[in-house]
């Protein structure tokens, strides 16, 4: 059989653990055989990261840059258990914080909708698309031991040599300091992402922050926001028939839990990080979410919104049989392909791409699924198979 052409190649980011071992499955079972594959490869695996000082993450970020295109697999982000269980320099941030700090841009996670499992909210109709910015607050945090007697302060010196100095606390006991930040030039291009995506999808935009409690941090978002829509978007939104609203972020919570779905929810870092697994487990499954990272400038990078499943990859190194769902990572090469495909004007990859995608889907109505997918289903012909069967039953209908 002729292989689907590509003319430019996206960036793959390997992983760790189970997810690591799915994304060669993944490759070998359902896109070699059909697209003559060309990608820059990173390793980011956990070791990899040590052993280059994570420099390897800042490559594989400013190679998606470069290429436009990059797909990454699930990975690590290691605590103190990890920093001893892989014997690891230090211990380093999250490689995907790393990455979209230098990409910028906004996250966007909207949950894979299949037949037979539905989900634990009644309410809900129509998937809810989290938008998640990608860029600072915790991810970017500076943290520090503090010892009794201490004081902590803000300290902020302006390009003439001006300090403005802010009282933290001042700790009679020992405490913990953390200093987050953000810049306006980000939120901006977060607004802005998360406005377009509306007007794409032709869905209401809801966005919520703690700005009654963080009156300087928080209510900065708010206006960036406000300021943004009023300027450049109020009157194709109007026009669109869609909505933008603002409101905290506990009234969001409990507004979407009695909503029918069908909108954008436009979140913070930590929030949007937090709340998207809750969507996700709620609509069914972290793996049927798909996740896209789009920056300012038209980059894309595509990634499973899940963790690296270790539990089943200790169980895979045992030799023992595992069932594990591979659709969201199957679906971030599938979005990868597909926009590989647009932007190169190939209009056979994207085919496949939509294909794959259709083709995952009717595997699991038609019965066929992972375990997790299979304890969730109230379909009556429906059986669990293993990690490797869930993707030859695919391949077997494209």
């Amino acid at each position: 059989m002729t292989k689907i052409n590509m003319t430019t190649p996206l960036v793959e980011m390997d992983g760790d653990e189970m997810t690591r071992v799915i994304w060669q499955e993944i490759k070998n079972i359902l896109i070699l055989p059909y697209v003559d594959l060309k990608s820059e490869y990173y390793d980011l695996g956990l070791i990899k990261r040590n052993k280059t000082d994570d420099q390897i993450t800042i490559d594989s970020a400013n190679a998606t840059k470069r290429l436009g295109v990059a797909v990454k697999c699930a990975t690590i982000t290691p605590n103190t258990d990890r920093v001893k269980e892989y014997n690891l320099k230090q211990m380093w941030k999250s490689p995907n914080g790393t990455i979209r700090a230098i990409l910028d841009g906004t996250v966007f996670r909207t949950p894979i909708v299949v037949k037979g499992i539905t989900p634990y909210v009644p309410a809900w109709k129509a998937p809810i698309s989290i938008a998640r910015h990608a860029y600072g607050d915790v991810y970017k945090g500076v943290e520090v031991r503090v010892p009794d007697g201490a004081k902590a302060e803000i300290l902020v010196t302006d390009k003439d040599g001006n300090q403005t100095k802010t009282l933290i606390h001042d700790f009679k006991t020992a405490g913990i300091v953390q200093g987050t930040h953000n810049i306006d030039k980000s939120i901006e291009s977060f607004a802005r992402s998360c406005f377009n995506f509306a007007l794409d999808l032709k869905q209401d935009i809801w966005f919520a922050t703690k700005d009654t409690i963080s009156k300087v941090y928080d209510h900065r978002f708010k206006d960036i926001f406000a300021d943004i829509y009023e300027a450049e978007y109020k009157e194709n939104f109007k026009k669109t028939g869609i909505e933008y609203f603002y409101t905290l972020i506990d009234d969001v919570v409990a507004r979407v839990m009695r909503s029918e779905g069908g909108f954008i929810w436009a979140c913070k870092n930590y929030d949007g990080d937090v709340m998207s697994d809750m969507v996700a487990t709620a609509f069914g499954s972290l793996g049927l979410m798909t996740s896209v990272l789009v920056s300012p400038e038209g980059i894309y990078e595509y990634e499973a919104a899940h963790g690296t499943v270790t539990r089943h990859y200790y169980k895979h190194l045992k030799g023992e049989q595992t069932s594990t769902n591979s659709v969201a990572t199957i679906f971030a090469w599938t979005g990868a392909l597909r926009k590989r495909g647009e932007l190169d004007g190939l209009n056979d990859l994207v085919d496949f791409a939509n294909r794959l995608e259709k083709v995952c889907i009717s595997t699991i109505e038609e019965g066929v699924m992972t375990n997790d997918m299979f304890i969730l289903s109230d379909l009556p012909y429906k059986k669990s198979v293993n990690t490797i069967e869930f993707l030859t039953e695919i391949a077997a209908r494209i």
